[in-house]
């Protein structure tokens, strides 16, 4: 007779209880930042949440379609640095504000001057060891504020984490874009990055970001952007294909405030990039954006969240991804409308293009809308490349690999006119276009 006794599942309180002990026993261990004034009481806020909410496990809603376990382990996979030699960097050709980062620390030698017209730019160490600075108003306050509705422990780990990062304050309009560029040489860095920018009413700037920044990072930015102000946000992910990471982007838009951000990312083990976006005032816009492209042991996440606090208001997510030899991409995006948001216009769309029957596609696209006189829609689709339209242009004489390029580039193109200024989204369909030459069907 068998007389094996099974184990009860564990209740719901009985399951919180034991994340939230992992938890502790996790954050026990890490090495805590050196901090003082109000960088060591924000610090200690985000453990307080992090305490409160737990790491993120599988079962999490919105950690189904991405294990979370590569970005919570106590040590990063080591991942091989990745030496371009067949092209420059990105951004390399633009005249740029250039601030340097190699394994998440700040290198002044290799950057330029912190000085520049209508920017105030400071190191978050060295702004942690006063008692007053205008970041302190900032600092974690969209990382907390981004909870509600849905937990996002991993934000609040960074807050608390960070050993680096920038304040970056625009007070007029920036002539140069500001070019956080991170760099990486050590196959085991684990690195914590933390940004705020503060755009004054009026002001406008435009931030890039290029670069692997480490073997497993996490990189958040906090962005309060004043009534009437624009800030212009374009990053690259660099093309080292053993890394992980995750990124948030958290923006507050004033009235008339606007916001355009797009994001290219190529190859990678585990990438989650997650945007949070408040439109708090009257008539503010907002355009989040992304195009990611991977090959083979390639898990890519887009998720984003937008609400509309505010009557007549703007929103667009457009997310675009190419996938191959069993690829898997995520995007889970929502589109939440408050009852004094009326004429609200919101649209959001998501589509991959599986290049073979291995690769996958997760979406999970969501309205959730109290106001009445509102406009939104929202789409997600799955395809292959067109038969008839390969067909057109072999027909005329074009090869099956450029005639595929071709198609490829045409599927993005709706993602990469989000980026405002021309001659960045030249940059970047260059760049899709060297993806594609390197990845031939």
């Amino acid at each position: 007779m068998n007389t094996a006794v099974q184990s009860r599942p564990l209740t719901r309180a009985a399951r919180r209880e034991a994340r939230l002990q992992a938890t502790a026993e996790r954050v026990a261990r890490l090495p805590l930042p050196e901090s003082a004034g109000w960088l060591a009481r924000a610090r200690e806020a985000a453990l307080d949440r992090l305490s409160a909410m737990g790491l993120p496990e599988r079962r999490d809603e919105y950690w189904r379609f991405t294990d979370p376990a590569p970005l919570v382990a106590e040590a990063a996979a080591p991942a091989d640095v990745f030496q371009i030699t067949d092209e420059p960097l990105v951004f390399s050709g633009i005249d740029r504000l250039k601030l340097v980062f190699v394994d998440g620390v700040f290198d002044p030698a290799a950057s330029d001057d912190l000085a520049a017209e209508g920017l105030e730019i400071c190191r978050l160490a060295e702004a942690g060891q006063t008692d007053i600075h205008w970041a302190q108003d900032l600092y974690g306050t969209l990382e907390a504020r981004g909870h509600q509705p849905v937990p996002r422990p991993l934000g609040a780990l960074n807050s608390a984490m960070a050993s680096d990062g920038l304040l970056i304050r625009a007070t007029g309009k920036v002539s140069r874009p500001v070019s956080l560029i991170y760099s990486r040489k050590d196959p085991d860095a684990d690195t914590s990055l933390h940004h705020v920018i503060r755009v004054e009413p009026g002001a406008e700037m435009t931030l890039l970001e290029n670069g692997p920044v480490a073997a497993r990072y996490s990189v958040v930015t906090e962005a309060s952007i004043g009534a009437g102000g624009t800030l212009h946000h374009v990053r690259a992910q660099g093309r080292d294909h053993g890394r992980s990471g995750i990124t948030h982007f958290y923006a507050q838009l004033a009235e008339e405030a606007v916001l355009k951000s797009f994001t290219l990312s190529a190859n990678g083990r585990v990438l989650r990039n997650e945007a949070v976006i408040w439109l708090d005032g009257k008539g503010g816009s907002a355009h989040v954006a992304g195009a990611a492209m991977g090959d083979g042991a390639f898990h890519h996440d887009d998720t984003v969240f937008v609400t509309h606090g505010a009557p007549g208001c703007e929103s667009r997510q457009v997310f675009k991804k190419v996938l191959r030899n069993g690829a898997v991409g995520v995007f889970q995006g929502k589109i939440l409308v408050e009852q004094p948001a009326q004429l609200t216009d919101g649209y959001q769309i998501s589509q991959s293009l599986l290049m073979d029957e291995r690769s996958q596609f997760l979406a999970k696209p969501e309205l959730e809308i109290y106001a009445d006189d509102v406009k939104c829609s929202h789409g997600s689709t799955s395809g292959e490349i067109d038969d008839d339209q390969l067909f057109y242009l072999r027909a005329r004489g074009v090869t099956e690999a450029e005639a595929t390029n071709l198609l490829v580039l045409a599927f993005l193109s709706e993602a990469l006119e989000e980026i405002s200024r021309e001659d960045l989204a030249e940059e970047i369909r260059v760049r899709l276009e060297g993806w594609l030459g390197r990845h031939r069907r």
